[in-house]
């Protein structure tokens, strides 16, 4: 919540893991949302102000408006994040919003409940009125309104298959907006004739605010025939009045230049360029070049990891794209197809962190002078309690020495089980935002 000044940087040379650890912080910093979102609030208004929100960032994204609204301006409503998500409240500071927590990736019966409380108090609103909606990485999941026909086991059915099949965000978002009576603009719409300001933290390439949460609050272009191809690209089952209802288009979703839209407001207050941006500026601080690559990679994380392990390979033998002493930053989504299981296996874990830094290993071959660190910007890769992981020259030596083999969790998606036997898994505990992807490679 504070603008605390971040701990200076490690050097580098004496301890690049620390440096890579802090880089993560400094990104991670830059999108808390009090860093910016006093620019974008609109005056208090006639009538009332009711604040609807979702996301990982759900918990501190309601303490800074707590914060910075007015505090003779009535303030209310509800607002929606992940479990163990809520940040500490700041002393002095006066709760005026509720947050609750739900599930996430899968849906629960508690985010059903956030869903149905949020679009009930969007009953009575009038032009005098304002509606601020807080939206971030997340949302799709916590703000569950199963379409009608459908039921909260359908809509987690499809959900858990959409995450297994490799499909790309856009992709399931667009799904899950005709699957649903809020996301896909509808609880703007629900909200006419009161205005909507929506603040959004966004985790998605191309920072596209239809697709963060799978925009609850803006128009959708996408339509039911899209939404339909994809369930069929990825083979995903679906109860035959969906499939009717889709092929109708009875769920279709509010489109563009639908007049309840008019006069509305959407500001991006902190974006993945942005925190790569900022870990850029402190490696440039530290008298070490850096390259951002890009905020929108995205691809099979494991392949991702190959393809910036050539790059980091390139500049370690020969100098080239990049100049070494160097650190290479991108971000994005990446995603991670489940292996089928081999009989007697064990079960893997991990997310799309670990599985890049799983890849990007088994690429460099323990190349000199490289190390590297990925992690999910909200703290928590995939589902389990790290952010992510990583990497240094010797780590596959030391995976030897313990008779680890990269090649079975890679066949298994089993990150977790590699980089907790090595001791390189980054535990930092929810971050309270989330830009996504973050990658940093130093090469020395």
């Amino acid at each position: 919540m504070s603008h605390t000044p971040p701990p200076a940087l490690a050097d580098p040379r004496r301890d690049p893991q620390q440096f890579l650890l802090d880089l993560y912080q400094r990104a991670v910093q830059r999108a808390q949302p009090l860093h910016s979102m006093a620019q974008y609030l609109p005056p208090p208004p006639k009538g009332r102000t009711v604040v609807l929100g979702a996301g990982k960032a759900g918990g501190s994204m309601a303490q800074a408006l707590e914060a910075l609204w007015p505090q003779d301006a009535p303030l209310s409503g509800l607002v929606v994040t992940r479990y163990g998500h809520i940040p500490p409240r700041p002393a002095g500071l006066a709760q005026r919003l509720e947050v609750v927590e739900a599930a996430h990736p899968v849906p629960d019966a508690a985010g059903l409940a956030a869903a149905e409380r949020m679009l009930a108090l969007t009953q009575g609103l009038t032009a005098d009125d304002l509606v601020l909606c807080l939206i971030s990485g997340g949302g799709s999941a916590l703000l569950t309104l199963p379409a009608d026909g459908m039921d909260l086991q359908d809509k987690q059915r499809i959900n858990q298959a959409l995450l297994e099949s490799g499909a790309a965000i856009g992709e399931m978002n667009c799904v899950r907006k005709h699957l649903s009576r809020i996301k896909g603009g509808r609880l703007a719409a629900a909200c006419y004739p009161a205005k909507v300001v929506t603040l959004t933290i966004s985790d998605v390439p191309g920072d596209d605010p239809s697709v963060i949460a799978s925009g609850p609050t803006v128009p959708d272009a996408s339509t039911c025939a899209e939404a339909l191809a994809i369930l069929n690209r990825y083979q995903i089952a679906l109860p035959e009045r969906l499939r009717a209802a889709l092929e109708d288009g009875s769920l279709e979703t509010p489109k563009p230049g639908d007049p309840r839209f008019a006069g509305h407001e959407v500001h991006l207050i902190a974006t993945p360029q942005q925190s790569l941006d900022a870990a850029a500026d402190a490696t440039v601080a530290a008298g070490i070049t850096a390259h951002v690559l890009s905020d929108e990679i995205e691809g099979e994380s494991r392949e991702i990891g190959k393809m910036h392990a050539a790059l980091a390979r390139a500049v370690a033998r020969h100098g080239s794209p990049f100049a070494k002493p160097c650190v290479i930053l991108s971000g994005g989504e990446t995603t991670v197809t489940i292996r089928p299981r081999q009989p007697g296996a064990a079960k893997g874990r991990g997310g799309r962190a670990g599985e890049f830094c799983m890849g990007l290993a088994l690429a460099l071959q323990g190349q000199g002078g490289v190390w590297a660190l990925a992690a999910d910007t909200d703290g928590i890769d995939g589902v389990e309690d790290n952010a992510g992981a990583r990497l240094a020259p010797d780590s596959l030596q030391r995976a030897a020495a313990l008779q680890l083999r990269l090649s079975d969790h890679l066949d298994r998606n089993d990150a977790y089980g590699f980089f907790e036997a090595l001791g390189d898994l980054v535990v930092t505990g929810p971050t309270h935002t989330n830009v996504n992807d973050f990658r940093a490679i130093l090469i020395l």
